[in-house]
Protein backbone atom coordinates (compact mmCIF):
# COMPACT_ATOMS: atom_id res chain seq x y z
CA UNK A 1 0.00 0.00 0.00
CA UNK A 2 2.87 2.37 0.77
CA UNK A 3 4.35 1.66 -2.64
CA UNK A 4 1.05 2.47 -4.38
CA UNK A 5 0.65 5.68 -2.36
CA UNK A 6 4.22 6.69 -3.21
CA UNK A 7 3.70 6.03 -6.92
CA UNK A 8 0.49 8.05 -6.96
CA UNK A 9 2.15 10.94 -5.14
CA UNK A 10 5.23 10.94 -7.40
CA UNK A 11 3.18 10.79 -10.58
CA UNK A 12 1.00 13.62 -9.28
CA UNK A 13 4.03 15.79 -8.52
CA UNK A 14 5.68 15.05 -11.87
CA UNK A 15 2.44 15.66 -13.73
CA UNK A 16 1.96 19.20 -12.43
CA UNK A 17 5.39 20.68 -12.99
CA UNK A 18 4.21 22.94 -15.83
CA UNK A 19 0.84 23.99 -14.48
CA UNK A 20 -0.92 24.83 -11.27
CA UNK A 21 -2.10 22.27 -8.75
CA UNK A 22 -5.70 23.41 -8.92
CA UNK A 23 -5.87 23.15 -12.70
CA UNK A 24 -4.32 19.67 -12.65
CA UNK A 25 -6.62 18.46 -9.88
CA UNK A 26 -9.65 19.91 -11.67
CA UNK A 27 -8.69 18.05 -14.82
CA UNK A 28 -8.17 14.87 -12.82
CA UNK A 29 -11.55 15.23 -11.12
CA UNK A 30 -13.33 15.86 -14.42
CA UNK A 31 -11.43 12.97 -16.02
CA UNK A 32 -12.55 10.67 -13.22
CA UNK A 33 -16.13 11.78 -13.86
CA UNK A 34 -15.67 10.94 -17.55
CA UNK A 35 -14.43 7.48 -16.62
CA UNK A 36 -17.39 6.97 -14.29
CA UNK A 37 -19.84 8.12 -16.98
CA UNK A 38 -18.40 5.61 -19.47
CA UNK A 39 -18.66 2.85 -16.86
CA UNK A 40 -22.26 3.82 -16.04
CA UNK A 41 -23.16 3.92 -19.73
CA UNK A 42 -21.62 0.48 -20.22
CA UNK A 43 -23.68 -0.93 -17.38
CA UNK A 44 -26.84 0.78 -18.63
CA UNK A 45 -26.34 -0.30 -22.25
CA UNK A 46 -25.63 -3.90 -21.24
CA UNK A 47 -24.73 -4.50 -24.89
CA UNK A 48 -22.78 -7.53 -26.01
CA UNK A 49 -19.15 -6.90 -27.03
CA UNK A 50 -19.28 -3.20 -26.11
CA UNK A 51 -16.87 -3.14 -23.16
CA UNK A 52 -13.82 -2.25 -25.27
CA UNK A 53 -15.69 0.70 -26.75
CA UNK A 54 -16.60 2.05 -23.33
CA UNK A 55 -13.01 1.56 -22.10
CA UNK A 56 -11.70 3.52 -25.08
CA UNK A 57 -14.38 6.21 -24.78
CA UNK A 58 -13.86 6.79 -21.07
CA UNK A 59 -10.10 7.12 -21.50
CA UNK A 60 -10.53 9.34 -24.56
CA UNK A 61 -12.93 11.71 -22.81
CA UNK A 62 -10.72 11.90 -19.72
CA UNK A 63 -7.57 12.55 -21.79
CA UNK A 64 -9.28 15.44 -23.57
CA UNK A 65 -9.32 17.26 -20.19
CA UNK A 66 -5.53 17.63 -20.20
CA UNK A 67 -2.64 16.11 -18.23
CA UNK A 68 -4.76 15.70 -15.09
CA UNK A 69 -7.37 13.78 -17.06
CA UNK A 70 -4.72 11.54 -18.60
CA UNK A 71 -3.32 10.89 -15.13
CA UNK A 72 -6.77 10.03 -13.74
CA UNK A 73 -7.48 7.69 -16.66
CA UNK A 74 -4.16 5.90 -16.17
CA UNK A 75 -4.69 5.47 -12.43
CA UNK A 76 -8.29 4.31 -12.78
CA UNK A 77 -7.43 1.94 -15.65
CA UNK A 78 -4.51 0.47 -13.69
CA UNK A 79 -6.66 0.09 -10.61
CA UNK A 80 -9.32 -1.63 -12.70
CA UNK A 81 -6.74 -4.06 -14.07
CA UNK A 82 -5.50 -4.78 -10.55
CA UNK A 83 -9.03 -5.43 -9.30
CA UNK A 84 -9.67 -7.73 -12.25
CA UNK A 85 -6.55 -9.60 -11.17
CA UNK A 86 -8.14 -10.31 -7.79
CA UNK A 87 -11.01 -12.01 -9.56
CA UNK A 88 -8.78 -13.75 -12.08
CA UNK A 89 -9.45 -17.24 -10.70
CA UNK A 90 -13.18 -16.63 -10.86
CA UNK A 91 -12.88 -15.13 -14.33
CA UNK A 92 -11.26 -18.31 -15.63
CA UNK A 93 -14.55 -20.06 -15.03
CA UNK A 94 -16.62 -17.29 -16.60
CA UNK A 95 -14.58 -17.19 -19.82
CA UNK A 96 -12.83 -13.86 -19.17
CA UNK A 97 -9.13 -14.46 -18.97
CA UNK A 98 -5.83 -12.70 -19.39
CA UNK A 99 -6.35 -12.07 -23.11
CA UNK A 100 -9.58 -10.18 -22.39
CA UNK A 101 -7.88 -8.09 -19.70
CA UNK A 102 -5.05 -7.22 -22.09
CA UNK A 103 -7.54 -6.27 -24.82
CA UNK A 104 -9.24 -3.94 -22.32
CA UNK A 105 -5.88 -2.31 -21.58
CA UNK A 106 -5.20 -1.87 -25.30
CA UNK A 107 -8.57 -0.10 -25.65
CA UNK A 108 -7.64 2.07 -22.64
CA UNK A 109 -4.33 3.07 -24.25
CA UNK A 110 -6.05 3.70 -27.59
CA UNK A 111 -8.50 6.13 -26.02
CA UNK A 112 -5.89 7.90 -23.87
CA UNK A 113 -3.74 8.48 -26.95
CA UNK A 114 -6.53 10.60 -28.46
CA UNK A 115 -7.49 8.14 -31.17
CA UNK A 116 -11.15 7.66 -32.13
CA UNK A 117 -12.87 5.29 -29.65
CA UNK A 118 -15.39 4.33 -32.34
CA UNK A 119 -12.82 1.83 -33.59
CA UNK A 120 -14.18 -0.43 -30.82
CA UNK A 121 -17.86 0.47 -31.26
CA UNK A 122 -19.90 -2.69 -31.87
CA UNK A 123 -22.47 -2.70 -34.68
CA UNK A 124 -25.95 -1.87 -33.45
CA UNK A 125 -24.96 -0.06 -30.25
CA UNK A 126 -27.63 2.63 -29.75
CA UNK A 127 -26.58 6.11 -30.91
CA UNK A 128 -27.22 7.38 -27.35
CA UNK A 129 -23.79 6.01 -26.48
Amino acid sequence: MKLFTGLVFCSLVLGVSSQGWFEFLGQAFDGAKDMWRAYSDMREANYKNSDKYFHARGNYDAAQRGPGGVWAAEVISSLGLALQGWGYCISLYSGHGLADRMADQEANRWGRSGKDPNRYRPPGLPAKY
